[in-house]
């Protein structure tokens, strides 16, 4: 039934994305935020949803609350979580269109956030609508969590989570994205990476001189590469005391499930151009790396004269951003007191370190029965679905886990290869539709178990 109201009334779910896309939400320019959450308001609320913003202090994005009290089952209850702030635009003179255009071509909506995260989000909101519009309840209840930074680290997600821990109590959780594969496969992840990210700095002098100078002025972005290199080996390993020292290792089951997951590495190579993986890395490596290996990223490197032509010039400083990815059981804080003190004892303790942002890492365990209630209705939706251990990514899933004790679990219509944070994202309209239908099953399944 409500299958049927989804194939007719599709076209609602097309036009309202586009009124998503087009109104910008980014949230590292602090741009439109307050007019896109309040845009899903009234959306959810024409789709028959009780929605409010929701507020934890003065100048931080509001949070969205959306909820269903289900008539015939108010005991249970289902939470999505999502976000509506999406990555900046730039550079833009790689997009084909105007990045919030919400163009459609073929089987593609583009724009920024058509797949990360309005284009997920509107998938949950209409398959709600269409268990109201049918039969006018809900078979457990439902309740959406929405925020506005997770672009820029989710801030403040545990500011929201604490206060409001008691109306976003749930049963289980369902995570604001999910990877499809090549072969329209989705990856059902059950867990999410940490992060710690810093920016490293280094002042030589008080101002940029000649480069002439460089016989006798420390150059600053030197210094920092030289930092950089006592980091990581060329086979991508953390030379860092004890950096490892707390990981979990993969159990058996976590063996044989990622043994299972597919990784075309010649789609993968193709899709970006590249000749080889870090440390040559193949079949079962590649897969173990991905959802558990922490890894050394340097996100960017500014110093010195960066624009057309020549300038002979000696930079008064240096900075680089990093992100090291984190598994279960390594603390962000700890890690972070790790580097610091890895940079002093190699002499480097004249190189400032600031943290930006810390996240642990978790994972829902294979065996609660939440991961067969969405693997079944997965499976059903698109004929078959891969169980991955972890995302390769990171988000907020530890910080539920904390304050609201239930299974997190990804799925969602993400292709692969959708180009999110990248110029021309976009969104399969046919992997919208069948994963509308899939959140319906999977809110029918949880119901009955």
């Amino acid at each position: 039934m409500q299958e049927k109201y989804i194939d007719k009334n599709f076209s609602s779910l097309i036009s309202d994305l586009q009124k998503l896309i087009r109104q910008p939400s980014v949230s590292a320019k602090n741009l439109g935020l307050e007019e896109c959450s309040r845009l899903i308001v009234n959306m959810m609320k024409n789709s028959g949803i009780h929605a409010e913003l929701l507020y934890v202090k003065k100048g931080i994005p509001p949070a969205i609350y959306g909820g269903i009290k289900s008539k015939q089952n108010p005991n249970k209850t289902l939470l999505f979580y999502n976000h509506y702030d999406v990555q900046p635009e730039e550079p833009l003179e790689l997009w084909d269109d105007k990045p919030f255009s919400g163009k459609i071509k073929g089987n593609k909506i583009f724009g920024r956030g058509s797949a990360d995260d309005k284009g997920e989000l509107i998938t949950r909101i209409k398959a709600v609508e269409a268990f109201l519009k049918t039969t006018g309840d809900v078979p457990c209840n439902i309740k959406f969590f929405i925020e506005g930074e997770e672009e820029i680290g989710s801030v403040h997600i545990e500011d929201y989570l604490k206060k409001y821990q008691k109306k976003l109590s749930c049963d289980a959780v369902i995570w604001e994205f999910g990877y499809v594969d090549e072969k329209d496969r989705p990856i059902i992840s059950l867990g999410m990476k940490g992060l710690l990210y810093v920016e490293l700095s280094k002042m030589e002098s008080i101002r940029d001189a000649h480069s002439s100078l460089a016989v006798l002025i420390e150059n600053p972005a030197w210094r920092l590469v030289e930092a950089l290199k006592t980091l990581r080996d060329e086979d991508g390993t953390i030379l860092i005391k004890d950096w490892y020292k707390d990981v979990v290792k993969f159990t058996k089951q976590d063996i044989q499930t990622i043994s299972k997951e597919p990784f075309d590495s010649v789609s993968f190579k193709k899709e970006y151009r590249i000749r080889k993986f870090v440390g040559n890395k193949t079949g079962l490596q590649i897969k173990k790396a991905l959802v558990g290996d922490p890894t050394c990223n340097i996100a960017g490197f500014t110093s010195g004269y960066e624009g057309p032509g020549a300038k002979t010039v000696l930079p008064s400083k240096a900075l680089v951003k990093i992100d090291f990815r984190l598994v279960p059981n390594m603390d962000p804080h700890k890690q972070l007191a790790r580097l610091k003190k890895h940079l002093k004892e190699n002499g480097f303790d004249d190189i400032k370190v600031i943290m930006i942002h810390g996240e642990a890492a978790a994972r829902t365990s294979m065996s609660d029965p939440f991961v067969r209630t969405v693997k079944n209705a997965a499976d059903e939706s698109f004929g078959k679905s891969i169980l991955s251990v972890s995302s390769a990514g990171t988000g907020p899933m530890f910080s539920f886990v904390k304050f609201l004790h239930s299974p997190c679990i990804a799925v969602g219509s993400t292709y692969v290869f959708a180009r999110i944070h990248s110029p021309n994202e976009f969104a399969r309209i046919d992997l919208l539709k069948k994963t509308t239908k899939c959140m319906c099953k999977i809110i029918r399944n949880f119901a009955l178990v």
